[in-house]
C-alpha cells in the first residue's frame, strides 16, 4: 500500500468500502437489518478480503495503529469470524502470535472460547471488522481479559460511531480505536457523487437515533 498517515486512513479506507460496495447507502431506499432496525446503510466489510490491495491497506493499516500505540503488544486476537482473516494478516505483519475468539465457548472436546494460546499476563489487540452496537466485540475482549490477559485495544475497520458502542467500551474500560467510521463515510460518499447533498442531514440524524429512521 502507498503511504498513509493514520490521519488519511478514515477517508481512503471509507472510500475503498464504497468502491468495493464493502458499504452501500441508500437514503431513501433503507434496509433492513436482522434487528428490524431500519437503516440508510448495509456494511458488509468481508467483502475486503477478495480485493487484495484493499486488505492490505486495512492490514498495514491496523500494523500502523498497533506500532504507533500499542508496541507492547504480544498476541493479536481476531473475532471470529470477520475478524479471523484480518487478524492473520496483522499478526503476520508484526511477527506476533494469534489466536481467535468464539462467540461462545465450544460445547465439546476442551470448550475453548479462545483458539490458539493467549496466556495469563499477556499484552493483547483484537481484531474487529465492524462496530455497530460493539455487544460482541466487548464480549470478546472480556473473554481475554476472563482468560488472565490485558487487553490493550479493540481495533475494528469501521464504527457506525453510535454514543451506546462508544459509552459500552468505556464502560469496561476497553479502549477503541478504527480505521474509518461513520462521519468519514458520510463525507467520502457526497465526494464520490454516491450521496446528494440532501441526503446528509437525513444520514446524520440516523446516528444520532437509529430506531426512529424511516418513521
Amino acid at each position: 500500500m502507498s503511504k498513509l498517515s493514520l490521519a488519511e486512513l478514515p477517508n481512503q479506507i471509507a472510500k475503498s468500502l464504497l468502491e468495493i460496495e464493502a458499504v452501500a447507502l441508500r437514503p431513501n431506499e433503507p434496509f433492513t437489518w436482522t434487528s428490524g432496525i431500519i437503516s440508510p446503510i448495509y456494511c458488509d466489510n468481508r467483502l475486503t478480503m477478495t480485493y487484495p490491495a484493499i486488505r492490505e491497506m486495512v492490514a498495514e493499516g491496523f500494523a500502523a495503529i498497533i506500532r504507533d500505540r500499542y508496541p507492547d503488544a504480544e498476541v493479536i486476537a481476531g473475532t471470529s469470524t470477520a475478524g479471523i482473516p484480518h487478524a492473520a494478516w496483522v499478526a503476520q505483519k508484526l511477527n506476533l502470535p494469534m489466536a481467535y475468539i468464539r462467540d461462545k465457548a465450544k460445547g465439546h472436546g476442551k470448550q475453548n472460547q479462545i483458539e490458539g494460546r493467549v496466556l495469563p499476563g499477556q499484552k493483547v489487540v483484537v481484531i474487529e471488522d465492524l462496530i455497530s452496537t460493539g455487544g460482541s466485540s466487548l464480549k470478546a475482549a472480556l473473554a481475554v481479559r476472563e482468560a488472565g490477559a490485558e487487553v490493550l485495544s479493540v481495533l475494528a475497520i469501521f464504527t457506525y460511531e453510535f454514543a451506546s458502542a462508544i459509552q459500552s467500551f468505556e464502560a469496561e474500560h476497553v479502549p477503541l480505536a478504527t480505521l474509518s467510521n461513520y462521519s468519514a463515510l458520510i463525507e467520502s460518499a457526497l465526494e464520490l457523487g454516491k450521496i446528494a447533498p440532501e441526503d446528509v442531514a437525513a444520514l446524520k440524524a440516523w446516528r444520532e437515533d437509529p430506531q426512529s429512521f424511516g418513521k
